[in-house]
């Protein structure tokens, strides 16, 4: 019995714990990300915006009146992201950060339409689409919850969210290497000033808590 009412007790006071998988290209502005949302829900922390690539990863618990989502920071240099899929099996979603401000000579038409030979010659926006398809193959993210944020949108010189979505982002995932997606979005963002940072915790904790059944939470 005593057993039975600890069990009821624990599981009454217990709230769901997310794993979210934070990637993008090195100096995209995933730690800075991290920063604000560490400073939005944690009153206490002043969050450190002169960040320096990650060498690994960071890691977080994010403590929200319904769930605990644990934010894993990793490393977006290109030695670093053969480390990326061993976080994918236990990922409840996966946020890709992109520089829009850093594309290189690419044009978005042409790099929506490209092979892999062609998206290597477009800059770092190529780079982006080759990684994003090669992230989407593995079989561990189906059915995974996948955002897309376009960060420095505080920047003169940035991409316009529309043309990041319409001109790489949804042929990706519209394509046949991003067929086994359940569910995405684009959402722009200012990692620097804060800006769209809780609206892309608001998608994110929706969509986990949508796809739970396919992806069950950890009771914490």
């Amino acid at each position: 019995m005593y057993h039975l009412f600890k069990s009821i007790y624990l599981h009454a006071t217990s709230k769901e714990e997310y794993s979210i998988l934070l990637l993008g290209l090195d100096n995209a502005g995933k730690t800075t990300l991290l920063e604000q949302i560490k400073a939005i829900y944690s009153p206490d922390h002043h969050p450190k915006l002169n960040t320096v690539p990650t060498v690994g990863q960071n890691v977080s618990l994010i403590d929200l009146p319904d769930c605990y989502l644990r934010i894993w920071d990793v490393g977006g240099q290109h030695s670093l992201r053969g480390l990326w899929q061993s976080y994918y099996s236990s990922a409840h979603a996966i946020v890709f950060v992109i520089d829009s401000t850093d594309v290189g000579d690419a044009d978005l038409e042409s790099l929506a339409s490209s092979d892999k030979k062609d998206a290597e010659d477009e800059g770092r926006l190529g780079e982006c689409k080759l990684v994003i398809e090669d992230v989407l193959q593995h079989e561990a993210t189906e059915g995974v919850p996948i955002l897309v944020l376009a960060n420095k949108q505080d920047r003169e010189d940035c991409v316009e969210v529309v043309r990041i979505k319409e001109g790489l982002v949804r042929k990706v995932f519209e394509g046949e290497k991003g067929a086994s997606v359940r569910d995405s979005r684009v959402l722009p963002l200012s990692a620097l000033t804060g800006t769209g940072v809780k609206e892309a915790v608001e998608w994110i904790c929706s969509r986990v808590k949508w796809n739970k059944e396919g992806r069950p939470p950890v009771m914490r």
